[in-house]
Parts: C-alpha cells; structure tokens; sequence
C-alpha cells in the first residue's frame, strides 16, 4: 500500500477514488479558508481578507497579554499546564493502550524523546505553550535530511500572521441546481505579509505534510475562524481599562480643594464689572519672585485652569466680596467597581477568583478542601494539554512515516490509543492519590464483616477498591508469588536453625526423611522447641 509524505509517494500506489458524492464539503473543523474553484487553471485567493481577519486577531491577543492582569493569568494557566516532576520529566509518551509489538513501542519512545530534542522541550516548552495559547495557532516547518528515511532534521517555527491554510473545493457536475464536489485539495499559504506589499496577494504553497499545525480548538460559529483562548476576554479587559480611566480621571479632578471668590461688582455696568474681575483674578495669579542669579524680578504666571479656583461676580446688594472653599472628592478610595470588572475579566479567562487576593492563604490541606473553582480550573488545564498533546502526535506521525516504521493505514489505526502523561505537581497529585487510597481502605475495612455474607470479595475489590479485571488477576498473581517467596525464606531460616518444618531438630524423632528446609504443608506455621513459640519469620 503506498502512501504519500511531503509531496512524495512511497511504494506502490494503488489508490481508490473517493466515490462519495456530496454537495457539502466536510468539516474539519481547522479554521482553514475555503476557496470554490471551477474547472479552470487560475483562481485567485483573497489574502488581504481571509488572512488579515485572523492576523488582525492574533495581534489583538498579542496585545491583550501585555496587559498586567492577562499577563498574569496567562502565567498561572502556563505554569499549571507545563511543570516538572522531581526527575525534571516534563511530558511522557503513553502506549498501554496501543497493541503493537514491543519492538515498535520502543521505537516509538526513541523517536518521541527525538522530538523532544528538536523542540528543545526541557527549556523551552513553557514558552511554547505559551504562543499556542495566546495565539490560538501553532505552526512548524518540517526539515527532512537529505535521506528522507532518517526522519527529521529540524523544525522550524513559523510565525502565525504569515501562513493560512487553504482548502480548495473543486465543483463539477449538478445535482438538480446544485453542484456537487469533484474534489477537495489542501495545503497551506505562506506570504510574508508584514513586509511586503500588504495588497500582494501572492504566496508560496505548501504541502500540508510539511507543515505541523494545531489550534485551540475554539471557533467564531458565524465565520467559522479559528479563535484563540484569550477571545472571550476582550470585552472584559475593554471595559477594565475604561473604569481605570474613568477612576483616574474622577481622582484628578475630584482632589483638589479648590477656592471660590465671591467678587462685588457694585452697580458696575457688565463690560467694566468683567474688567474688574479680571483685574482681580490677574492680581492674584501673578506672583512676582526675585532671581538671585540675575538680580530681577521674575514674574511667575500662573495660568488659571478648571482644576484650581473659580471666579464669581457679586452685584449690589449681596453679601459683599467672599472666598469660600468648594470641598474635593468623598469616595475617592472607592474601587468596587474596579475589582468587579477585574472578577469579569478573570473569569473569562477561567481562573479561579481565590488567585486574585494575594492575601489568600497556601492551602497544603485535604483534598476535600480545595474549592469546586480549583477542579474545575484543573480540568481547563487538562484540556488544553489534551489539544496541545496533538503537536506531540503530528510529530510523531512524520517520524515513523519518514522512516517507514509503518504506513499510514496502520497509523490511523493506534493513533486515538496514543497518550501523553504531563507532569503535575507531585505534592498535590500524592496527597491527592494517598488521601483516596486512605478512603477506601477505610470503607473496606467496615464492609470487611460483611464480606462472604451480602458482599463477595471480587465485588468490593471492583467496587470499593475500584480495581479492574486485568487489575485483580494482576494483584492475585503478584500476591501468590510474594507469599512463595515468603514461605521459602522461612523454611531456608527454619533450615538454618536445624529444625524442620514441624519444630523437631534434624534427625531426631519426628523426622520423615524428608530433605531440610521442604514443607509439605500449606503453610509454614510456627515451630514448637522446650516449651516456647519459634517463629521463624521474625528472622526475616
């Protein structure tokens, strides 16, 4: 069975055509643009529009992580996903589930510690994830070697504003008045949009082989665009930074306590009244200073504005000239509306709101302790390393295809068997798993009384102890060799000792001529020597 990698086609090709006639193409749901052409050679792809909405997208994500509390967000969802175990292991490949040889599988393991090598992972794959999530896209270039069975030189990360991919949808016949699809025909667009002519709508194609791209998984319904993790967010952060301003604005305004002056103007007429107010309002404002470098008088104008003092006429026959003081602000330290947007603003982003007050005790505690927003905090972080995880798996796909460890119709075989353990953090998963052990070793306990009556064994083992067939058969067998090994380590002390398996010396009455240290028995039970109990097994 051939199949085709990069372009090429390796073995024999002998491929059945798609005989499935269908008006609609199918959704692979990728985020890739779809482009409808006929029967002819040219077609045109709209560049300045399908690619700008998704590079106008990741720059607004770009610039939403600069802010200081999506920076931190982002942060703690790195941190939670990407981690260490106390071997320095962050990400293992797990193949209990796939039914190959062991021969493959250690291939596969050599091949995905390989891949690990060329992402340079140990160092880097926070920072790694941490484009993935802001972007919503990941893109890498696979370099071959020259020998394209030894696999993968290198990989090449390509910045997301300069690739799309492309699904072009060929019509020919109509069903009725509707065409029905010939073919369909993918592969990617590289342009270098940000340097050259942004209305250059020409670019270089790309086999989808060579490239490995993975998203987030999240769609915009209405156009069908790939949207990043950060989408949700930008109308709370939006409506943070306006209740930001709008705070500080109020603040610099609403300070000061300002003056008010009360001028009399008598029975002065309007343009010699307003004259004389400001003859007044300048006399105050000017203050004339000495310079004792120069040895002049400087005159220091202070130009008057809405923040400082304010300046009334007074007609004859009220109170005369007054000066009164109009007070500042009253609940200027007032900021719930702030810490209520920034709430919003976290949970679009799926953190837990006890992570927002510094204040907030470590909790080290039970695992009934944690709250319902932290479990539902670690199961986001397990889906996006579930979605990242396909980075991992397209890798690997090209290395054992390259190599030609197996085809592409055995690898569509094991690949949804294919798993990847990450690291957690090691105190919290061994609390986590020692407090339920201790559970159910409680429970059992209890319902012990009640095992061979209402309750059989292999029920409280499946139910209590939540083990399973293959668990149970595996835990017998293993209990079964332990107690051998036990029972022959007495009947060697037993030996040692000169005694038999009844207690008897060697050679002295009660001896069955039986070879030292060989129990015909069940089990080895206690020897009896001058009237006191020998147990053998405390030599052990």
């Amino acid at each position: 069975m051939a199949f085709e990698l990069f372009g090429f086609s390796f073995g024999k090709k002998n491929k059945e055509p798609d005989t499935v006639e269908s008006f609609v193409p199918r959704n692979l749901e990728d985020g890739a643009s779809v482009v409808e052409t006929g029967g002819f050679q040219g077609m045109y792809i709209d560049l300045d529009g399908t690619l700008k909405a998704d590079v106008d997208l990741i720059k607004k994500y770009r610039e939403m992580s600069l802010n200081a509390e999506v920076d931190m967000a982002i942060d703690d969802v790195v941190n939670e996903a990407i981690t260490e175990d106390a071997k320095g292991t962050t990400v293992q490949l797990d193949l209990d589930k796939v039914e190959v040889p062991n021969e493959i599988k250690q291939i596969m393991f050599e091949e995905f510690d390989n891949i690990l090598g060329l992402l340079d992972f140990a160092r880097k794959g926070q920072e790694i994830f941490r484009k993935w999530y802001v972007d919503g896209r990941l893109y890498y270039h696979h370099i071959l070697h020259d020998d394209p069975s030894d696999g993968l030189k290198e990989v090449r990360l390509i910045d997301p504003l300069m690739i799309k991919k492309i699904r072009e949808v060929k019509r020919d016949n109509k069903l009725g008045n509707v065409p029905i699809i010939q073919s369909v025909d993918e592969y990617y667009v590289f342009s270098n949009y940000e340097k050259l002519n942004p209305y250059d709508t020409k670019g270089l194609r790309i086999s989808t082989d060579s490239i490995n791209y993975i998203h987030s998984g999240l769609f915009d319904y209405a156009s069908k665009r790939v949207v990043g993790w950060l989408h949700k967010a930008i109308k709370p952060l939006n409506l943070l930074r306006m209740v930001e301003d709008a705070t500080v604005i109020y603040r610099w305004s609403r300070a000061p306590e300002r003056r008010v002056f009360y001028i009399d103007v008598g029975s002065l007429p309007k343009n010699k009244a307003e004259q004389y107010l400001r003859d007044q309002m300048n006399r105050f404002r000017n203050k004339i200073v000495y310079d004792a470098n120069t040895g002049e008088l400087r005159d220091d104008r202070k130009h008057q504005s809405m923040l400082e003092d304010y300046w009334l006429p007074r007609r004859e026959g009220g109170r005369g000239t007054e000066i009164t003081t109009l007070p500042g602000g009253q609940n200027l330290g007032e900021m719930a509306d702030v810490e209520y947007f920034l709430k919003k603003l976290y949970k679009a982003l799926n953190i837990p709101a006890s992570r927002l007050q510094s204040e907030n005790g470590f909790n080290m505690g039970r695992a009934s302790e944690i709250t319902r927003d932290e479990l539902k905090y670690a199961k986001y972080v397990n889906r996006l390393r579930a979605k990242f995880s396909e980075l991992f798996l397209n890798f690997l796909r090209t290395q054992l295809l390259a190599k030609q460890i197996m085809s592409d119709e055995d690898w569509k075989k094991i690949n949804q068997k294919i798993n990847f353990k990450f690291a957690t953090d090691s105190y919290f998963a061994e609390s986590k798993q020692a407090e339920i052990l201790r559970d159910r070793i409680a429970i059992l306990r209890d319902a012990a009384d009640y095992s061979g009556k209402f309750y059989s064994d292999k029920w409280l083992r499946k139910n209590l102890l939540r083990q399973t067939d293959d668990e149970i058969a595996q835990m017998d067998a293993e209990i079964s060799e332990e107690q051998q090994v036990q029972l022959q380590k007495q009947q060697q002390a037993a030996a040692a000792m000169g005694l038999t398996p009844e207690g008897t010396p060697t050679g002295e009455a009660g001896d069955t001529g039986q070879q030292p240290g060989i129990n015909t028995g069940a089990s080895a039970q206690p020897a009896t020597t001058g009237g006191t109990t020998f147990d053998a097994s405390s030599l052990l």
